[in-house]
Protein backbone atom coordinates (compact mmCIF):
# COMPACT_ATOMS: atom_id res chain seq x y z
CA UNK A 1 0.00 0.00 0.00
CA UNK A 2 0.76 3.62 0.15
CA UNK A 3 -0.16 5.16 3.64
CA UNK A 4 2.67 8.39 3.62
CA UNK A 5 4.57 10.66 1.60
CA UNK A 6 6.22 13.68 1.08
CA UNK A 7 5.78 16.84 -0.58
CA UNK A 8 7.96 19.70 -0.14
CA UNK A 9 9.00 21.17 -3.84
CA UNK A 10 7.81 24.96 -3.58
CA UNK A 11 4.66 24.81 -5.15
CA UNK A 12 5.59 27.22 -8.33
CA UNK A 13 8.03 24.16 -9.00
CA UNK A 14 5.07 21.97 -9.06
CA UNK A 15 3.17 24.21 -11.33
CA UNK A 16 5.85 24.55 -14.25
CA UNK A 17 6.92 20.17 -13.34
CA UNK A 18 3.41 19.17 -14.20
CA UNK A 19 2.70 21.75 -16.78
CA UNK A 20 -0.27 23.23 -14.63
CA UNK A 21 -2.00 25.56 -17.24
CA UNK A 22 -4.59 26.84 -13.84
CA UNK A 23 -3.87 27.52 -10.53
CA UNK A 24 -6.67 28.69 -7.95
CA UNK A 25 -5.11 27.86 -5.21
CA UNK A 26 -2.79 30.50 -2.50
CA UNK A 27 0.21 28.46 -2.76
CA UNK A 28 1.66 30.94 -0.26
CA UNK A 29 -0.84 29.37 2.08
CA UNK A 30 0.30 25.12 0.84
CA UNK A 31 3.89 24.85 3.41
CA UNK A 32 5.95 22.25 2.42
CA UNK A 33 4.91 18.35 3.62
CA UNK A 34 7.30 15.82 5.08
CA UNK A 35 4.86 13.07 6.08
CA UNK A 36 0.90 13.35 4.79
CA UNK A 37 -1.32 11.10 6.14
CA UNK A 38 -4.59 9.79 4.99
CA UNK A 39 -7.93 11.56 5.31
CA UNK A 40 -5.25 15.08 4.92
CA UNK A 41 -5.36 17.63 2.01
CA UNK A 42 -3.40 16.59 -0.77
CA UNK A 43 -1.86 18.40 -4.04
CA UNK A 44 -3.18 16.97 -7.35
CA UNK A 45 -3.21 18.25 -10.70
CA UNK A 46 -6.44 17.00 -12.68
CA UNK A 47 -7.91 17.88 -16.59
CA UNK A 48 -9.83 21.08 -16.71
CA UNK A 49 -14.32 20.68 -17.15
CA UNK A 50 -13.17 21.30 -21.05
CA UNK A 51 -10.47 18.83 -20.66
CA UNK A 52 -8.31 20.52 -22.91
CA UNK A 53 -5.75 22.41 -19.55
CA UNK A 54 -4.17 21.13 -16.15
CA UNK A 55 -5.08 22.68 -13.02
CA UNK A 56 -4.14 22.22 -9.53
CA UNK A 57 -6.40 21.65 -6.91
CA UNK A 58 -6.80 20.31 -3.28
CA UNK A 59 -8.50 16.69 -2.54
CA UNK A 60 -9.14 14.71 1.04
CA UNK A 61 -6.93 11.28 0.68
CA UNK A 62 -9.34 8.70 0.68
CA UNK A 63 -11.96 8.18 -2.05
CA UNK A 64 -15.49 8.40 -1.14
CA UNK A 65 -17.75 7.38 -3.87
CA UNK A 66 -20.32 9.54 -4.94
CA UNK A 67 -23.16 6.59 -3.66
CA UNK A 68 -21.66 6.15 -0.18
CA UNK A 69 -23.62 7.46 2.38
CA UNK A 70 -20.93 8.40 5.02
CA UNK A 71 -17.98 10.04 4.22
CA UNK A 72 -16.17 8.36 6.23
CA UNK A 73 -15.71 5.50 3.96
CA UNK A 74 -13.03 7.56 2.92
CA UNK A 75 -10.55 6.56 5.70
CA UNK A 76 -10.91 2.81 4.09
CA UNK A 77 -10.38 3.71 0.50
CA UNK A 78 -6.46 5.54 0.47
CA UNK A 79 -5.24 3.03 -2.27
CA UNK A 80 -6.69 1.01 -5.26
CA UNK A 81 -5.56 -1.91 -6.56
CA UNK A 82 -4.22 -1.77 -10.21
CA UNK A 83 -5.26 -5.44 -10.66
CA UNK A 84 -8.98 -4.60 -9.90
CA UNK A 85 -9.51 -0.90 -10.31
CA UNK A 86 -11.68 -1.16 -13.60
CA UNK A 87 -13.83 -3.43 -12.08
CA UNK A 88 -13.93 -2.56 -8.30
CA UNK A 89 -17.78 -0.24 -7.68
CA UNK A 90 -15.89 1.92 -5.18
CA UNK A 91 -13.37 2.98 -8.15
CA UNK A 92 -14.70 1.76 -11.24
CA UNK A 93 -16.43 5.04 -12.27
CA UNK A 94 -13.42 7.64 -11.41
CA UNK A 95 -10.83 5.17 -13.13
CA UNK A 96 -13.06 6.04 -16.39
CA UNK A 97 -13.29 9.80 -16.12
CA UNK A 98 -12.16 11.09 -13.22
CA UNK A 99 -8.09 10.86 -12.56
CA UNK A 100 -5.17 12.65 -11.38
CA UNK A 101 -1.69 12.82 -10.73
CA UNK A 102 -0.74 13.27 -7.36
CA UNK A 103 2.54 14.92 -7.13
CA UNK A 104 5.38 13.64 -4.42
CA UNK A 105 9.04 13.94 -3.42
CA UNK A 106 8.80 10.47 -2.15
CA UNK A 107 6.83 7.71 -0.22
CA UNK A 108 7.21 5.98 3.19
CA UNK A 109 6.92 2.55 3.40
CA UNK A 110 7.62 -0.12 6.66
CA UNK A 111 10.29 -2.87 6.08
CA UNK A 112 9.76 -6.09 8.19
CA UNK A 113 12.85 -6.53 10.59
CA UNK A 114 13.96 -8.97 13.30
CA UNK A 115 13.30 -5.59 15.48
CA UNK A 116 10.35 -4.96 14.33
CA UNK A 117 9.01 -2.09 11.27
CA UNK A 118 11.94 -0.53 9.79
CA UNK A 119 10.29 3.45 7.84
CA UNK A 120 12.17 3.62 4.35
CA UNK A 121 12.23 6.58 2.35
CA UNK A 122 12.03 5.95 -1.04
CA UNK A 123 12.44 9.03 -3.48
CA UNK A 124 13.66 8.86 -7.45
CA UNK A 125 17.39 8.98 -8.20
CA UNK A 126 17.51 12.65 -9.11
CA UNK A 127 15.55 13.84 -6.01
CA UNK A 128 12.43 15.46 -8.58
CA UNK A 129 9.18 15.15 -7.42
CA UNK A 130 7.13 12.73 -9.63
CA UNK A 131 3.50 12.09 -10.04
CA UNK A 132 1.49 8.80 -8.66
CA UNK A 133 -1.34 7.97 -10.35
CA UNK A 134 -4.53 8.63 -8.51
CA UNK A 135 -8.52 8.57 -9.24
CA UNK A 136 -10.83 12.05 -7.49
CA UNK A 137 -14.49 11.80 -7.12
CA UNK A 138 -17.06 14.10 -6.25
CA UNK A 139 -19.40 13.62 -3.10
CA UNK A 140 -22.65 15.40 -1.92
CA UNK A 141 -24.40 15.39 1.32
CA UNK A 142 -28.08 15.34 1.84
CA UNK A 143 -27.82 19.31 2.89
CA UNK A 144 -26.12 19.97 -0.19
CA UNK A 145 -22.19 20.24 0.69
CA UNK A 146 -19.74 18.69 -1.31
CA UNK A 147 -16.34 16.50 -0.95
CA UNK A 148 -13.71 16.25 -3.57
CA UNK A 149 -11.51 13.43 -2.60
CA UNK A 150 -9.11 10.69 -4.06
CA UNK A 151 -6.96 7.78 -4.04
CA UNK A 152 -3.55 6.42 -5.22
CA UNK A 153 -3.22 3.28 -7.55
CA UNK A 154 -0.79 1.04 -6.29
CA UNK A 155 0.79 -2.46 -7.76
CA UNK A 156 2.99 -5.16 -7.30
CA UNK A 157 6.85 -3.52 -6.56
CA UNK A 158 9.94 -3.60 -8.57
CA UNK A 159 13.51 -4.63 -7.39
CA UNK A 160 14.12 -2.33 -5.49
CA UNK A 161 10.93 -1.96 -3.27
CA UNK A 162 10.62 -6.15 -2.89
CA UNK A 163 12.44 -6.71 -0.17
CA UNK A 164 10.61 -3.30 1.31
CA UNK A 165 7.08 -4.22 0.67
CA UNK A 166 4.81 -6.27 -1.32
CA UNK A 167 3.30 -3.19 -3.26
CA UNK A 168 4.38 -0.05 -4.48
CA UNK A 169 2.73 3.17 -5.32
CA UNK A 170 2.23 3.44 -9.38
CA UNK A 171 4.63 6.42 -10.54
CA UNK A 172 4.08 7.67 -14.04
CA UNK A 173 6.69 8.66 -16.38
CA UNK A 174 6.05 12.35 -17.98
CA UNK A 175 5.26 10.93 -20.92
CA UNK A 176 2.49 9.36 -20.14
CA UNK A 177 0.54 12.40 -18.28
CA UNK A 178 -1.72 13.25 -20.89
CA UNK A 179 -2.73 9.35 -21.41
CA UNK A 180 -3.41 8.89 -17.71
CA UNK A 181 -5.78 12.45 -17.21
CA UNK A 182 -7.48 12.27 -20.72
CA UNK A 183 -9.17 8.33 -20.97
CA UNK A 184 -9.43 6.70 -23.75
CA UNK A 185 -13.14 6.07 -24.71
CA UNK A 186 -12.39 2.87 -23.61
CA UNK A 187 -10.68 3.15 -20.63
CA UNK A 188 -9.41 -0.50 -20.00
CA UNK A 189 -6.75 0.20 -22.24
CA UNK A 190 -5.10 2.78 -19.64
CA UNK A 191 -4.33 -0.47 -17.63
CA UNK A 192 -0.81 -0.74 -18.78
CA UNK A 193 0.25 2.40 -17.50
CA UNK A 194 -0.23 1.10 -14.33
CA UNK A 195 2.79 -0.88 -14.11
CA UNK A 196 5.83 -0.92 -11.57
CA UNK A 197 8.19 1.80 -11.99
CA UNK A 198 11.81 1.01 -12.89
CA UNK A 199 14.08 0.34 -10.01
CA UNK A 200 17.07 1.78 -11.39
CA UNK A 201 15.17 5.13 -11.31
CA UNK A 202 14.52 4.71 -7.23
CA UNK A 203 16.64 4.95 -4.30
CA UNK A 204 15.43 4.16 -0.47
CA UNK A 205 16.98 4.75 2.48
CA UNK A 206 15.79 4.12 6.45
CA UNK A 207 14.62 6.71 8.65
CA UNK A 208 13.82 7.25 12.15
CA UNK A 209 10.56 6.19 13.82
CA UNK A 210 9.61 9.92 14.24
CA UNK A 211 7.72 9.38 10.87
CA UNK A 212 5.49 6.54 12.91
CA UNK A 213 3.17 9.45 14.22
CA UNK A 214 0.67 11.43 11.80
CA UNK A 215 1.06 14.36 13.95
CA UNK A 216 4.79 14.95 13.14
CA UNK A 217 5.19 16.61 9.85
CA UNK A 218 8.86 18.23 9.92
CA UNK A 219 12.27 17.65 8.09
CA UNK A 220 13.37 15.39 10.92
CA UNK A 221 10.93 12.39 8.73
CA UNK A 222 12.81 12.73 5.79
CA UNK A 223 16.57 12.79 7.64
CA UNK A 224 18.93 9.09 7.43
CA UNK A 225 18.93 7.18 10.32
CA UNK A 226 22.80 6.57 10.48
Amino acid sequence: MCGRFALITPGETVLTTFEVDSNPLDLAQIPPRYNIAPTQPVLAVRATANGRQRELTLFQWGLVPSWSQDPKMGARMINARAETVAEKPAFRAAFKRRRCLIPADGFFEWQKTAGGKQPMYIHSQDERPFALAGLWELWQSADGSTLQSCTILTTTPNELMEPIHNRMPVILDPADYDDWLHPDPKPEIGLHLLRPYPAAKMAAYPVSSWVNSPAHDDPSCLTPLH
